[in-house]
């Protein structure tokens, strides 16, 4: 008995090119960010950065502030993985549209437009609050350093601080030595 497979066309060329909305499902994160880019934040003060004309232009200050905004809600942080993201992922491909920036001017918008970039996210957090996805509020430390329930005896002593607390039976708690 033979198995069928279906067919694996690799090589087959398109004849319409795909249209880079299509990479991600609708309701996706990474559409979000775009259509939030977009529609509702206000970039003037990056858009304004921007006079001369001279040599190689620039990526569109729209799509690397929804690509830090998207790699960011992904827990990407560093350049050079937002610049591999851009390559690999389709989320990320779609952002960019098949145009993916270097790590260096990802690093490099980044940091021209640090305070901005500051201020965006401020925007998208209020904007969240807004739309009932976030609820901002005070957090505040006092300093207290509170020892974890596997945090041992031995361990405390390593760690130079030579006490540790234990919690007993009934909320009663010991002192180990």
């Amino acid at each position: 008995m033979s198995k069928y497979f279906r067919p694996w066309n690799i090589d087959q060329t398109l004849l319409l090119p795909p249209n880079v909305q299509d990479f991600v499902p609708k309701g996706h994160v990474s559409r979000f960010m775009v259509d939030l880019v977009r529609e509702s934040l206000d970039l003037r003060e990056i858009m304004g950065s921007y006079v001369s004309g001279l040599g190689q232009p620039p990526f569109d200050p729209r799509m690397m502030v929804a690509l830090l905004l998207h790699s960011y809600a992904s827990g990407l942080y560093s350049s050079r993985r937002i610049a591999k993201a851009c390559r690999e992922r389709n989320d990320f491909v779609m952002i960019v549209a098949l145009d993916a920036p270097d790590f260096r001017t990802i690093r490099d918008f980044r940091k021209r437009h640090l305070k901005a970039l500051g201020a965006l996210f401020v925007q998208v957090l209020k904007l969240c609050e807004t739309a009932g996805l976030v609820k901002l509020g005070h957090v505040a430390l006092d300093g207290t350093k509170i020892v974890s329930a596997h945090f041992t005896a031995q361990a405390a002593r390593a760690a130079g601080r030579g006490v540790a607390w234990r919690r007993g039976p009934a909320g009663s708690s010991e002192r180990l030595d």
